[in-house]
């Protein structure tokens, strides 16, 4: 079972390596988080695969961390993106 865990995560690794080629060539921004989010995406199924493959479950929290930072990258896109920063807390209404 854990080879067929070993090749799943090692195709997984193929897609993340697409998805970054993506994201440097993407011809929009729009493109290119979308590729960010699917390279995090990958990233946290490659390493719950390891995790599950190798017996290691302290793996399970770098797969949670890069799940937070996807998170926190599209939402810092999404603000970058705004004309004015809508949303933003430090914004003064004045």
């Amino acid at each position: 079972m854990s080879e067929f865990l070993l090749l799943a995560a090692l195709f997984l690794l193929g897609t993340i390596a697409l998805g970054f080629l993506r994201v440097h060539w993407g011809p929009s921004r729009a493109d290119r988080i979308a590729s960010a989010q699917l390279v995090g995406t990958g990233g946290v199924a490659m390493t719950l695969l390891l995790a599950a493959a190798g017996g290691n479950s302290a793996i399970i929290d770098v797969g949670l961390v890069l799940a937070l930072l996807a998170a926190f990258a599209a939402v810092a896109f999404v603000k970058s993106t705004s004309a004015d920063g809508a949303g933003d807390p430090e914004e003064n209404d004045e």
